[in-house]
């Protein structure tokens, strides 16, 4: 079973980005962590700073996979392209986010993604990563 994962913009900082709100463990160490937990799937990664690459990479994967993980970060609440092509893809996308959103900012209450995923999870950490993955892999 293929799985992917998909990171937005400032998520290759994790570890070292305002702890108190996105943890001390970078992510290169949790996908480890993911990959021992669940020897069932197989990982892609992919992370990016720029939108087009997200999208392209959403839509590389797209038709080939049981699902995608997104983690659109800041995109989350400007991407129109990024909601659009989750639209245009076959593979569930469950949105993920580190931080509650709701509890932030009002500009991160918007979400171009959302209404396009599977599921959203947001303010468990990265044990969101952990049950976007059960959720998928029991579809």
């Amino acid at each position: 079973m293929k799985i992917a994962i998909i990171n937005g913009p400032n998520l290759n900082l994790l570890g070292k980005r305002e702890p108190g709100v996105y943890g001390s463990q970078d992510f290169g160490s949790y996908l480890e962590a993911l990959r021992i937990s669940f020897p069932e799937v197989e990982f892609s990664y992919f992370q990016s700073n720029v939108e087009g690459e997200l999208i392209n990479e959403i839509q590389r994967v797209g038709f080939s996979v049981k699902g995608i993980v997104l983690n659109p970060a800041g995109y989350t609440h400007t991407s129109v392209a990024i909601g659009d092509a989750i639209a245009a893809i076959q593979a569930p996308v469950v949105e993920v986010h580190i931080s509650n959103v709701h509890a932030r900012e009002e500009f991160r209450h918007i979400s171009h993604v959302s209404a396009k995923a599977a599921g959203t999870i947001c303010g468990l950490g990265l044990k969101g990563y952990e049950l976007a993955i059960r959720f998928l892999s029991g579809l």
